[in-house]
């Protein structure tokens, strides 16, 4: 038996959470209404528990990025990051987090395979990190992926704009 307790009201480790719904995909998806976003998303890369506990309040998304690779681990690319990587770090976001969807990217190889590749990655990662939604890459190539993932019930975040880092 443990008489240890953290008093969470003073604790700046373990902060209370707020009171709250969290953002779901389907409400930032209504946030868009013929084709714009009047409300701005703000959207923030989270790798730990504690970075998740400073950004959430002030989010609407967070992502958990495979540029965990070299950020946290040093690595010289996104390449050697691992489902195991993501799905630790993931899993901790999730847990720091109370108000912010958190989004996981797919580290290479998990998912560009085949549709049933990346269901079978993205679900394992929804059910091991408690995640809202997935994030791939891949443009036009992966719509069909895209498509057989959200007809499965997975939240896809889809990378826009510039090219993936090597």
């Amino acid at each position: 038996m443990s008489t240890f307790t953290i008093d969470t009201a003073t604790s700046r480790a373990t902060p209370t959470p707020v009171p709250g719904k969290r953002v779901t995909a389907p409400s930032l998806r209504a946030r868009k209404v013929e084709g714009k976003t009047d409300q701005p998303i703000v959207a923030l890369t989270a790798y730990t528990m504690r970075m998740a506990q400073l950004l959430d309040e002030h989010c609407d998304l967070l992502l958990v990025g495979d540029s965990l690779g070299q950020v946290i681990y040093g690595l010289p690319s996104t390449i050697p990051v691992t489902l195991e990587m993501m799905i630790a770090h993931g899993a901790a976001v999730v847990r720091g987090s109370w108000h912010a969807l958190v989004a996981v990217d797919m580290p290479f190889g998990s998912y560009e395979g085949s549709p049933e590749q990346a269901f079978a990655s993205c679900s394992r990662v929804m059910k091991e990190t408690g995640c809202a939604a997935i994030k791939l890459e891949g443009g036009e190539a992966m719509a069909p992926t895209v498509r057989f993932l959200t007809e499965r019930g997975i939240p896809v975040v889809g990378h826009v704009g510039l090219t993936p880092r090597p």
